[in-house]
């Protein structure tokens, strides 16, 4: 085996490593299409999961509104408990968005850590080129 390679042109050898080449890169991309394949597969089916629970979430919040609305109802007119419930409904969410809104507007988008870490590391290699113990190490 050793006196076929010895034998050989070099040429044909690099031509035969780049085919080779060629085919293992090929293999791993198909390894790879296979394996995202797998993943978005499972994937979707995580993502229907949670499309129909949300759905599934939103009917019974819907029919537990309804359901409170009726028991209302038994002390009062039917328009006035789905109106109250309404109301309660609209305040409650109100209160929700304006808390999200209010905290969206305060958000610092600076990212503080970060930049105070920037700074330390800006000051020290400063501190290190002035006195020389960067060039030195």
């Amino acid at each position: 085996m050793a006196e076929k390679m010895e034998t050989r042109p070099l040429s044909e050898l690099f031509t035969e490593l780049s085919q080779e080449t060629r085919t293992l890169i090929k293999q791993e991309m198909d390894l790879v299409r296979v394996e995202l394949s797998e993943k978005i597969s499972h994937i979707v089916k995580d993502v229907a999961a949670l499309g129909l629970g949300g759905v599934l979430l939103y009917s019974g919040f819907l029919t537990l509104i309804a359901a409170i609305v009726l028991g209302l109802a038994v002390f009062m007119p039917l328009w006035l408990a789905a109106l109250l419930v309404s109301i309660l409904i609209m305040v409650v969410g109100f209160v929700l968005v304006q808390k999200g809104r209010k905290d969206l507007v305060n958000m610092e988008m600076k990212p503080k850590k970060s930049t105070e870490t920037f700074k330390e590391t800006a000051k020290w290699a400063k501190t290190e080129l002035k006195s020389g113990r960067a060039t030195r190490t």
